[in-house]
């Protein structure tokens, strides 16, 4: 055992020695996927788009100036006819509208915050793709090593099936096993080296970048002590519970606002103008000024319906919220038991490995005596191989489970990861529009930032 040992240590250092000095750790796969994500990227348009929003509530606070021009030709009966040119400008102010403008701002405001929260959302459901196609590339590649062993293996038992055949020790038929077996390894290789190449896509599409030497994840991240903590972090962390309570808010201000349109509104009116040529000829120069209250006495039941649509609504996201709360959690118990689950099935394929390599070990030895047959040692060997390949799918689905778990309490973030990177500033772009500015001052910060993460 001590000799193994050695062996296996020795073999060890070799590798390490061997490896290319660039290695590409879970944490550089995190920040190729946060820089190269299409996804993210869409959705941070989308944000911007919702900052947009903010901006158009409040341009409708502010007067409105339009430069009017207009040609008009007369013609009367008995050949008389007019021309006349006329410019002007015309401002409209709303001067009372019962709230409503400052409701339209603040549920802007709102689904800005939500819209915002659904960007972690993503930002979580791409790391957590990243951490699937390393975890599917290690696995790969280790099968792809364990299918390659298995094959040289099997032709070092058929070698030494024929010599003792040779020997007339053994039948045709156990040569004819071996032979077969060998086949199947060989079969089962090229299977492998392809879901290989297929991992290597994924991870490609996950992150941006090609794969290269992927070495073992570091140890796994800290969660929560309990099942009722992790709970507790999900409901006070998710990105999908904050989004939805945004959502309600909007939803809730959106109601006020729509009820507030039966107050109708003031409005003052102004303008100023120069009219060339018409019925009497010359040069008129107007100018007037007024204010208007409107307010909506009969529209066929049009602001009864679209309040209680506002409503309806308004309803709808509040029993939406119960409902993302309680996925949230389920999604956090499932979480928490498959990392239970995977640990179970790591400590049961160890000893599955340890008991194959002894069996293995043994059938090859009793073979070597004659008391076992060519076919034995093959089934020990596949056993083992076996064993070995699903200790790698148990080590790679505690990897994932445990930062499926971190998602689930919302916070497989960057920050959170703490990988040190430049991250998207959602405050950069917001607070270069939310007082809708004709032309933004801080254009130029929004560019810096937006050049950190590579993106023009």
């Amino acid at each position: 055992m001590a000799r193994r040992v050695k062996i296996a240590g020795l073999a060890l250092a070799l590798l390490m020695a061997t490896a290319p000095a660039m290695a590409q750790t879970l944490a550089d796969s995190f920040a190729a996927a946060y820089r190269n994500s299409n996804l993210l990227e869409q959705n941070r348009a989308l944000l911007r788009a919702a900052d947009e929003d903010v901006a158009q509530a409040v341009a409708s606070l502010r007067p409105v100036l339009n430069f009017v021009t207009e040609a008009q030709a007369r013609f009367q009966s008995g050949g008389a006819q007019s021309v006349s040119l006329s410019f002007n400008l015309a401002a409209e102010v709303t001067l009372i509208d019962f709230g409503r403008g400052q409701l339209a701002k603040e549920a802007a405001k709102a689904q800005v915050l939500a819209t915002r929260h659904a960007l972690v959302e993503i930002e979580q459901q791409v790391l957590l793709n990243t951490v699937q196609a390393f975890m599917n590339v290690r696995t790969a590649s280790e099968t792809v090593g364990l299918r390659r062993a298995n094959v040289r293996v099997i032709t070092q038992e058929l070698d030494a099936a024929r010599q003792r055949f040779e020997l007339s020790e053994i039948t045709r038929t156990d040569v004819s096993l071996a032979e077969a077996r060998l086949a199947a390894a060989r079969s089962a290789l090229a299977a492998a080296e392809g879901e290989l190449a297929a991992a290597r896509e994924g991870f490609k599409l996950a992150t941006g970048i090609a794969a290269g030497n992927l070495p073992p994840p570091p140890a796994l991240p800290r969660t929560a002590a309990s099942l009722t903590a992790a709970q507790e972090i999900a409901r006070q962390a998710h990105p999908r519970i904050l989004q939805t309570r945004q959502e309600v808010t909007a939803a809730e201000l959106n109601a006020e606002r729509v009820f507030a349109q039966r107050h109708g509104a003031v409005t003052g009116s102004a303008s100023v103008g120069q009219q060339f040529g018409g019925q009497f000829g010359g040069e008129t120069t107007t100018a007037t000024a007024g204010v208007r209250f409107a307010r909506p006495i009969y529209q066929g039941g049009a602001l009864n319906s679209l309040h209680r649509q506002a409503n309806a609504r308004r309803d709808a996201v509040r029993a939406g919220l119960h409902q993302s709360v309680a996925q949230v959690l389920q999604n956090v118990a499932v979480a928490w038991a498959n990392v239970d689950v995977a640990r179970a099935r790591i400590t049961a394929s160890q000893q599955q490995v340890r008991a194959s390599q002894s069996a293995f070990e043994g059938v090859r030895e009793e073979a070597r005596l004659g008391a076992r047959t060519t076919l034995d040692v093959l089934n020990a060997e596949t056993d083992l191989l076996d064993a070995r390949t699903l200790l790698a799918q148990a080590q790679a689905s505690e990897q994932v489970a445990a930062y499926n778990l971190l998602a689930a309490m919302g916070l497989l973030t960057v920050d959170h990861l703490g990988l040190g990177i430049p991250t998207y500033d959602p405050e950069a772009y917001f607070n270069a529009v939310r007082n809708a500015p004709i032309a933004s001052p801080q254009g130029e910060a929004l560019d810096r930032v937006l050049r950190a993460l590579g993106r023009e």
